[in-house]
């Protein structure tokens, strides 16, 4: 190694280290794809803490005792989830009716369209006839697929809460777990990347429920001006999908005016994709850099690439958990960034403090 030119070394260096790091990354997220059933509820109930850490705090400062604070600050969150979903249903089972039907429309006027071509609604459903007699026994087995996933999913959200509850109440014993694990020389650097990156989630989760909020009432407010058919359930829809940067917002916004067009017609479409984009620039230029720009720093570049690596690993579920992971992420390398140029500068003044969130 002694002949080779310092350049090289170094070079080779950064290679082995890369690769090493890039391995271990690897070996970590195969092991939480195959324990995803305990990983995921954890990941949810990291982030459900860190949205919900506020309230809880709030309880206590109110002399409510950490266990019933904890248990109360759940019960909120099941009442107001519960209430939310009840809305929700009502609303699309009220025009879910009148939905259909003004698709069915949209699709007999389609065929109209290429009848000539020997297309007509009839052919269009002897043929599905055809392919459902053909498929029925796999369409069986994916309905009792559907079923245990939906079982499965119910598992993991009841154990989600349990874990939130948990969280909430022995968060005063973070940082003194933080400190056990790490080594002792250390301790002060783990905890303060812990701090950092627990921040960033929080700040994350705090703004993008914020942001989420505002979305939805807007863009509910508009399609009920346009008498947009479900238009409850399409700002829930926008509400959820707040949560995926970008991709989200997009695939809620399209479903709400492809509903317009099929009931109200193509001007009132325009108008509802008006609305759509409108509420999109506010959140691009106002609310974005208002709410998470102190707290969430990433190029939106960054973002596309963690939703894409998410979905690929975990598909929906990835996407939602990529970037308060990325979020997370990049909290410990700007608290790295700080500390050693911090150590490098030459007033010799002491780092800045890390600025999470974390409990002690």
């Amino acid at each position: 190694m002694q002949l080779l030119p310092a350049p090289v070394r170094r070079f080779a260096a950064w290679c082995v280290v890369i690769l090493l790091a890039s391995g271990v990354v690897y070996v970590a997220i195969r092991l939480c794809v195959e324990f995803r059933t305990a990983v995921t509820p954890a990941l949810l109930a990291l982030l459900g803490t860190a949205l919900l850490r506020p309230l809880h705090r709030r309880l206590v400062k109110a002399h409510v005792q950490r266990s019933l604070a904890a248990g109360l600050t759940c019960v909120a969150v099941v009442a107001v989830v519960g209430g939310a979903v009840y809305i929700v249903v009502s609303a699309l089972i009220e025009t879910g009716d009148q939905i259909v039907a003004s698709l069915r429309n949209a699709a007999r006027d389609i065929a109209d369209h290429f009848g000539a071509a020997g297309t007509s609604l009839d052919d269009l459903a002897s043929n599905a006839r055809e392919l459902l007699d053909k498929f029925g026994g796999t369409a069986a087995s994916g309905v009792v697929t559907g079923i245990s996933v939906v079982g499965e999913m119910l598992a993991m959200a009841v154990l989600a809460l349990l874990l939130v509850f948990f969280f909430l109440r022995d968060s005063d014993r973070a940082v003194g777990t933080v400190r056990a694990l790490a080594p002792r020389t250390g301790a002060d650097m783990a905890e303060a990347m812990a701090r950092r990156a627990f921040g960033a989630v929080e700040g994350f989760m705090r703004g993008t429920t914020l942001i989420a909020l505002i979305d939805a009432v807007c863009i509910t407010v508009g399609l009920l001006v346009l008498r947009v058919p479900g238009a409850v359930g399409l700002g829930a829809l926008v509400f959820v999908g707040a949560y995926i940067p970008y991709l989200g917002a997009f695939i809620s916004g399209a479903v709400a005016v492809l509903v317009a067009l099929a009931d109200r017609g193509f001007a009132i479409a325009l108008w509802a994709l008006g609305v759509v984009l409108a509420v999109q620039v506010l959140e691009g230029h106002v609310l974005q850099p208002m709410i998470q720009s102190r707290t969430v720093q990433m190029h939106p570049a960054i973002v596309l690439l963690a939703l894409t690596a998410g979905a690929s690993v975990a598909g929906i579920l990835g996407m939602l958990l990529a970037v308060p992971l990325t979020a997370a992420a990049f909290g410990i390398v700007h608290e790295l960034q700080g500390r050693y140029a911090g150590s490098k500068s030459p007033s010799g003044a002491p780092p800045r403090p890390a600025s999470g969130s974390v409990d002690s």
